[in-house]
């Protein structure tokens, strides 16, 4: 694969900085522009939990109020993205007066790809059949495409493990710099 590409994984358009680098590994010490798509869904969801990460105690809930009025997320949406990431373990809640929600876990163990994957499912880079299977190859050149698209995923979901919560916050508050910088 060349220096840059595009993953499609739905939705909204995100310059990731990743170069995939001659030998497939994923560094972010290798980065060059890429182009991505993530979903609304995945890209509210990280805003959400970016929110918790940089102004929660781990112990005091955040109304969701405070927290789409942090980010500028629509709060009935919001809501439906908080309760994905409730069932996918990421965040806890509190109900009635002075409830709200909290990390269920530590920002540092917290990926990217997890955030993601929460709300939308596997991060792939298309709704494609594996390689070898039901028929995929009866067609010319089929095959080939299928497995690239299935190493696009692949290269994605690696770059994105690479980020924890306390990365993105870290970055977010200027303690470290943002990939491609």
């Amino acid at each position: 694969m060349g220096d840059a590409g595009v993953f499609v994984v739905w939705g909204k358009r995100v310059a990731l900085f990743a170069h995939l680098a001659h030998d497939r590994t994923v560094s972010r010490r290798r980065l060059g522009s890429l182009s991505v798509k993530v979903s609304t869904r995945g890209d509210y969801a990280s805003r959400a939990l970016l929110s918790l990460a940089l102004h929660g105690d781990g112990k005091t809930p955040r109304s969701v109020r405070d927290i789409a009025d942090g980010t500028g997320l629509p709060q009935p949406y919001l809501e439906q993205i908080l309760l994905a990431l409730k069932g996918a373990g990421i965040v806890r809640s509190k109900r009635g007066v002075g409830g709200g929600y909290v990390l269920a876990r530590e920002p540092g163990s917290i990926l990217l790809s997890q955030i993601v994957s929460a709300v939308d499912g596997p991060i792939v880079a298309g709704d494609f059949t594996d390689p070898h299977t039901d028929g995929a190859c009866d067609h010319e050149g089929q095959c080939v495409l299928l497995s690239i698209w299935a190493s696009a995923g692949t290269h994605m979901r690696e770059y994105l493990d690479s980020f924890t919560l306390d990365d993105i916050a870290a970055m977010a508050r200027g303690e470290s710099t943002w990939p491609g910088s």
